[in-house]
């Protein structure tokens, strides 16, 4: 089994005919991802790449095609308001890659999808894979492999590092999410443990943290209180200057809260195997497993 997409769920790429929405959608149509519509305000009529049918809004794309989850790859200045428009359409998922949507925007986009009902990944994510059934944004399809490790991360390429590390010692995935590291996401840690807890193929879980706010240690904390499932996790940004903002916009310490060391002790207080650096993961998870 997954979370959140699988082989059922039929894709709208929002900027489709943009130069980032046409490279990723030609490798989420390449990996099997069931790629049914695109949205390109001004294009309706049109054909992508000669097979996918291009429409002027998501309501006409969803009435057209069945469409049930959305990706958007579209300029910061316009993302917000396509996040409201796949809500409203009756999108159930969302995910939203672009990065730079300010955060008085993100107030605003969350309240809106929560109250659609929807779930929203992201923004400034890499979005989500579903190994051999449905890749939903950006992360690389090749280095990821079918099996029972959930894998739910605040970056992006460690998320890549670490899902190619297990791949490599022969430990697949069952499902793989970027929930973005903006001060707002839609989709949080506990969101996702929460399904992989739920999940039966899903057997253990890695979760990749970074420095800023407080989202690892509440992670830690519903790990300890909640899951029977083992989890191993990783801290990035140690060496981080406090003050400092480090990749991330959601990645600046804040006097004493947010620091690598109070998140590593969460996370030791929890029962969580903590890695020294992402190669650690396939020996953490082989000593649970």
């Amino acid at each position: 089994m997954s979370v959140f997409v699988d082989a059922s769920t039929r894709l709208v790429v929002q900027g489709i005919t943009g130069r980032d929405g046409a490279f990723h959608a030609r490798q989420m149509v390449a990996y099997g991802t069931r790629v049914v519509a695109g949205v390109t305000p001004g294009k309706g009529g049109q054909e992508f790449d000669g097979a996918v049918p291009v429409f002027d809004t998501v309501v006409e794309a969803i009435a057209a095609t069945g469409a049930n989850t959305s990706v958007i790859y579209v300029p910061a200045r316009f993302a917000a308001d396509a996040v409201f428009e796949a809500a409203e359409a009756g999108i159930r998922c969302i995910v939203c890659i672009t990065e730079g949507i300010p955060v008085l925007e993100m107030t605003r986009v969350y309240a809106y999808v929560k109250e659609h009902g929807a779930r929203l990944i992201g923004p400034n994510c890499p979005g989500l894979i579903t190994p051999g059934a449905a890749k939903v944004g950006i992360i690389p399809g090749q280095i990821c492999s079918p099996g029972p490790v959930g894998v739910v991360s605040r970056s992006g390429t460690l998320t890549y590092e670490v899902v190619y590390q297990l791949t490599r010692a022969g430990i697949g995935q069952s499902t793989c999410v970027g929930i973005g590291g903006d001060p707002i996401v839609g989709t949080s840690f506990i969101d996702c443990l929460a399904a992989f807890q739920e999940d039966p193929a899903t057997t253990a879980v890695v979760m990749i943290g970074e420095i800023g706010g407080t989202d690892e240690q509440q992670a830690a904390k519903f790990v300890a209180t909640r899951m029977s499932k083992p989890v191993v996790g990783f801290v990035a940004g140690r060496t981080a200057p406090p003050g400092r903002r480090m990749g991330h916009a959601g990645a600046i310490i804040s006097g004493s809260e947010g620091t690598a060391v109070e998140k590593i002790a969460a996370f030791e207080d929890a029962g969580i195997g903590v890695m020294q650096r992402p190669a650690d993961v396939v020996p953490l998870l082989e000593a649970r497993l």
